[in-house]
């Protein structure tokens, strides 16, 4: 915590702290339980029921807007609710559940913490691709089932070593996994909306593919690491999985609408392609009775790129600095810049 939030956390007693909406303070929909005892030395929690049965009195008292795992959603009608409002700090490096036009249209800024959440996504990546690789859930299951009697001689994965990995979206998160690939000897390619300065390509490997198609066709290992945008939901279609090779294994750590689902399971069914690894879908949790959850060659993983007790701490962190620094008039954190 900077010396900043420290200072003005111990400067003001409880009813002089500044105003901030939450989800709730404890539940699945809640901000993570450790944490409330560090927001509450800087902020004035106030929770989203709380909000609701009482706008007239405590929509003024609102300052920020700390949004964790997706909640509170911010519409139109809550900033017209919120006339003090200076900045919604988000976190997670996805803004694909904020509206950036309409947070400038009343003026307010916008943080998230996606420094925080590369490294152990890019860790993730890595962990379903070379547990979908090597088929390591279905090794456990088979290791474990009471109808075990002998391991089959012919039971085998996908070697990583030396394999081709194309990694679409080359932000803070795909670099880190093109750094993690290099030390397997796993020969990268990437497509990514600007290309990377070539003592960066160079640092880790990694060959720019301007063409979508080029990569789908040369890699032994795709991995969705970019943002949902208009342009990039449902990239992953039938004409593109068509383009993978049958041996081709497909990880997303991106977001869920990035892939055509139907497009997956069918391709998954018929070996189009020869495995999937999965950290997001659409919606999130999938239905019981989908057929994403009886296939053998997928993984399937509940959202939890991010989800280390080290990154989500840094990113309480780094949204508590971030709102402190709006409330003083200070350059922001991790702003986001509005368009």
């Amino acid at each position: 915590m900077t010396d900043l939030g420290l200072h003005m956390g111990q400067a003001m007693g409880d009813q002089d702290l500044p105003g901030v909406l939450v989800s709730d303070l404890e539940g699945p929909h809640g901000i993570c339980e450790d944490h409330a005892e560090d927001l509450k030395r800087h902020f004035n929690l106030i929770t989203m029921q709380d909000f609701l049965e009482n706008k007239a009195q405590l929509g003024p008292q609102i300052q920020a807007v700390y949004i964790w795992c997706g909640r509170p959603a911010v519409s139109q009608e809550l900033l017209h609710s919120l006339p003090s409002l200076k900045i919604v700090a988000s976190a997670g490096a996805g803004l694909d559940h904020l509206d950036l036009g309409l947070m400038a249209s009343f003026g307010v800024k916008v943080a998230n913490t996606p420094h925080a959440v590369s490294s152990p996504t890019a860790d993730l990546g890595m962990a379903l691709l070379l547990a979908a690789a090597r088929r390591v859930v279905e090794g456990h299951q088979l290791a474990v089932s009471p109808h075990t009697e002998n391991f089959p001689t012919d039971y085998m994965g996908q070697q990583v070593t030396g394999a081709t990995l194309g990694i679409i979206g080359m932000g803070s998160i795909g670099y880190k996994i093109a750094q993690r690939a290099r030390a397997f000897e796993m020969k990268i390619v990437y497509h990514n909306r600007k290309r990377r300065k070539l003592e960066e390509e160079e640092a880790v490997g990694a060959i720019y593919c301007e063409r979508l198609d080029d990569l789908l066709q040369w890699s032994d290992f795709v991995m969705l690491a970019v943002s949902l945008t208009p342009q990039t939901q449902g990239l992953i279609r039938k004409r593109e999985l068509r383009l993978m090779k049958p041996t081709a294994i497909l990880v997303n750590i991106g977001r869920g609408l990035l892939v055509d689902q139907e497009a997956l399971v069918e391709a998954l069914q018929t070996g189009l392609i020869k495995a999937a690894a999965l950290d997001v879908t659409y919606p999130e949790p999938l239905p019981r009775d989908h057929p994403l959850l009886e296939l053998k060659n997928v993984i399937l993983t509940p959202h939890i790129g991010s989800a280390t007790h080290q990154a989500r701490r840094q990113m309480m962190e780094n949204l508590v600095e971030s709102i402190l620094a709006s409330l003083s008039g200070l350059p922001i954190p991790n702003e986001v810049l509005l368009k």
